[in-house]
């Protein structure tokens, strides 16, 4: 029998939980937890615009991927793309006003199942956790 206490293991299972119940929150606002991410990205910005190449490198994603969340978000009227005024051949994506109206609410959502998440945890546990989380992020 192998031991399934490994931190990767608790890592993955602590994400697709997370993603899960993400995902069914999302649901009211038909979007999934990738688009909500895009989202979030793109509301993140100054001017709520990205290039799909800095959204690619954001989200850890393969331009493929990258370009259909747009696409389908598109689709949706939750971001517009347009070509870069300087080279045509960068492709930019803004989020728009029902975008921004979406990205709010799915916060809420987003808080809810991250407490969901976190509910057996003390507060100063949960501040170490997110410490030693960034760090282990930070040498990735």
């Amino acid at each position: 029998m192998t031991d399934q206490s490994t931190c990767g293991t608790l890592i993955k299972q602590a994400h697709d939980e997370l993603e899960r119940n993400a995902n069914n929150s999302m649901r009211a606002y038909d979007i999934t937890m990738a688009q909500y991410n895009a989202l979030l990205a793109l509301s993140g910005c100054a001017d709520g615009q990205l290039s799909l190449k800095e959204l690619e490198r954001m989200l850890h994603v393969a331009q493929s991927t990258a370009a259909g969340v747009i696409g389908r978000l598109e689709q949706k009227g939750l971001v517009e793309t347009f070509g870069n005024t300087g080279d045509r051949r960068i492709k930019m994506v803004r989020i728009t006003p029902s975008g921004t109206e979406c990205c709010r609410r799915a916060d809420q959502d987003m808080s809810c199942a991250e407490e969901a998440l976190l509910s057996g945890l003390t507060e100063t546990e949960r501040e170490i956790f997110l410490l030693l989380l960034k760090k282990v992020c930070c040498t990735l």
